[in-house]
């Protein structure tokens, strides 16, 4: 976090960030990607590279799915979230069979 505003302090235009909530308890990894969100508020451009991808495509305008080091998917976040092969590989839920 300290890294974050240390960044922001020179008023940049692009923040680039990799693995924000690495190591952190849930507590602090809600208020990062809170802080995160609002910076899109600002006017800050953000690249975010994260495993988390739940909470990444709740603060994102749009994304890239990587697999094997290759994008496999991109679109808006909104989508990507609601596609079946994200919920079920990237964002741990399944879907109920009837």
């Amino acid at each position: 976090m300290l890294a974050v505003g240390r960044a922001l302090m020179g008023k940049p235009q692009l923040l680039m960030l990799d693995e924000p909530s690495l190591g952190l308890a849930p507590l602090i990894v809600k208020k990062i990607f809170y802080i995160i969100g609002a910076l899109r508020q600002t006017g800050v451009a953000t690249l975010l590279i994260e495993q988390n991808a739940w909470a990444v495509l709740q603060i994102s305008d749009y994304g890239y799915v990587l697999e094997t080091g290759e994008i496999a998917m991109e679109g808006k976040a909104d989508v990507l979230q609601h596609d079946p092969k994200v919920i079920e590989i990237y964002l741990g839920l399944t879907k109920k069979v009837a």
